[in-house]
């Protein structure tokens, strides 16, 4: 309940803007007052053979943002596919006649009881009702086209991966976002258009992205000029090295941002026996293929459109990809929209009713699944660069594996607590203090297993630290004995300890080959902030 509480004053205050929106550097602003807004989103799928929201066969509406927006999200990625738009024999059907055409008897009865109302309008007139009522609660919405004809998504052979794949007419896409900017035009809380989802498939080549990618970011910018649009990349969304050399050159000034998606898909069990290593080696590789986006000379807006993990808990290698993940979307403040809000799906590949494990509600729509996963968002959601962001030596220390920020506490012990009371921490650099601002001490390594303290003599063998590890998140001192510690958070105390580091040796502080252990027990990020 007091998280709940806790979110829903913390909303307020990131919804407390104005809109449209546009870019500056490599933020996206208020374009009234130039102050950054910062895109904290859930998706939400329309795109299905039903063409309807996800879950308002189970619950109101009104309920469902509501919820959403007491977990904390200001935005919804809103998907359709483009059928609804352009096709007749989709776009007048009524949610009845879509459910009775998938013979979707209880779904047609859960619609009854929880949104009558809707039963007989239209697909296109109800997605229209649910950008409505985000609008009425302050939600962002991101309008997503997913798929060309309606399904799940996605492989690179289901039709619906490239331009002039089978159900991909390039052609039909723009008029269907023609379409689309045109009826949400009056929408000011649709404040960005996301062109197509994961582009993919034996087709893909980039001078066809260029070519259909430009023609429908004007054709958007034409129809509704207040919206960002938004350029999805190559080979599932996680490809936009080619602008490296050959930047967009649509003239749509401080309005276009770039999308990536990142997930744990594919990738082998060295996430649970070289955790270090594969996290470094990840992070690089989303640094090379799209994070350069927000570093290089001229800087431009990257949103994180999909990332996400099997809220059940069980599945360790993606509980670890996760963590490694936190890192990163913190460090650099990352627009984000998790995967994914629904709990459930009306129809999903021929299966009705199918849970959805990566939902943030639970199957019913009660309900979060997972509160700890909201908790460990909560850094994440909170804006901690302004536009006004210049390399800060002001950092936030941040215990991604937890979602705990380090503070001091009333006894002045170091703990981990919630970020919303973090304090403001400096560090030099390897071999330097951790010192608290505004506190006249530094972090001091006492001994295995035992609470760091607040010393004034920073100038002590255990007073000064540096990053170890493949992955450059575990802070290492030295105890009076010798002995390499690490930083640890102590769930059971809440408390800061210092432990033998975990999957390094001793002897060179170099990563093991293999590791049993966990180490992101061990892993801390300097968060830099100015605010």
């Amino acid at each position: 309940m007091i998280l709940k509480i806790v979110v829903l004053i913390f909303s307020f205050f990131k919804l407390s803007h104005s809109l449209p929106l546009s870019t500056n550097s490599r933020w996206i602003v208020d374009e009234a007052t130039s102050n950054r807004v910062k895109l904290t989103c859930g998706n939400w799928p329309s795109h299905l053979e039903p063409m309807i929201a996800e879950g308002l066969e189970k619950k109101p509406l009104s309920y469902i943002v509501k919820e959403i927006v007491s977990m904390g999200f200001n935005c919804v990625r809103f998907t359709y596919a483009t059928y609804m738009f352009t096709r007749h024999g989709y776009s007048n059907l009524s949610v009845r006649e879509s459910l009775n055409k998938f013979s979707l008897n209880d779904a047609k009865n859960g619609f009854a009881k929880n949104n009558p109302e809707f039963l007989d309008m239209s697909v296109v007139d109800v997605h229209k009702s649910v950008v409505d009522e985000l609008g009425k609660n302050n939600v962002m919405v991101i309008l997503d086209n997913h798929v060309s004809k309606p399904g799940w998504c996605c492989n690179k052979y289901d039709g619906n991966g490239f331009f002039g794949d089978q159900f991909f007419d390039p052609q039909e896409w723009i008029q269907g976002w023609k379409t689309a900017a045109t009826r949400y035009k009056g929408n000011s809380n649709v404040v960005a258009m996301s062109m197509r989802n994961e582009l993919r498939g034996p087709r893909e080549n980039e001078n066809d992205w260029y070519k259909y990618m430009e023609e429908c970011a004007t054709t958007i910018h034409e129809a509704n000029s207040n919206v960002l649009i938004i350029f999805s990349g190559l080979s599932f969304d996680t490809n936009l090295r080619f602008l490296k050399t050959r930047p967009v050159t649509v003239n749509i000034p401080n309005k276009l941002v770039y999308e990536y998606h990142w997930y744990s898909f594919g990738e082998d069990n060295t996430w649970v026996t070289n955790t270090n290593a594969r996290c470094a080696q990840r992070t690089q590789a989303a640094i090379y293929n799209s994070l350069f986006l927000l570093t290089q000379e001229n800087p431009v807006p990257l949103f994180l459109s999909e990332f996400g993990l099997d809220l059940r808990g069980g599945n360790e290698k993606e509980n670890r990809y996760f963590t490694c993940l936190l890192a990163t979307l913190v460090e650099l403040d990352i627009d984000w929209a998790l995967w994914t809000l629904q709990g459930s799906y009306i129809l999903r590949e021929g299966m009705v009713e199918l849970d959805e494990v990566y939902g943030t509600f639970d199957f019913n729509w009660d309900y979060a699944r997972n509160k700890t996963t909201l908790e460990r968002l909560q850094l994440p959601m909170r804006l901690n660069q302004d536009s006004n962001f210049k390399n800060s030596k002001s950092f936030i220390m941040f215990h991604p594996h937890s979602g705990k920020c380090v503070n001091i506490g009333e006894d002045n012990n170091v703990r981990g607590a919630s970020c919303d009371s973090s304090g403001r921490w400096s560090h030099q650099g390897d071999g330097s203090p951790i010192m608290l601002e505004g506190v006249a001490g530094c972090l001091q390594a006492t001994g295995e297993g035992r609470p760091v303290s607040v010393s004034k003599d920073c100038s002590t063998q255990g007073s000064t630290w540096k990053s170890v590890s493949a992955s450059r998140l575990q802070l290492a001192s030295q105890d009076k004995e010798g002995y390499h510690l690490c930083l640890e958070y102590d769930p059971m105390y809440s408390t800061i300890v210092t432990k033998r580091c975990l999957c390094i040796q001793q002897d060179n502080l170099s990563d093991l080959s293999t590791c049993d252990a966990n180490p992101q027990i061990q892993w801390f990020k300097f968060v830099p902030t100015n605010t």
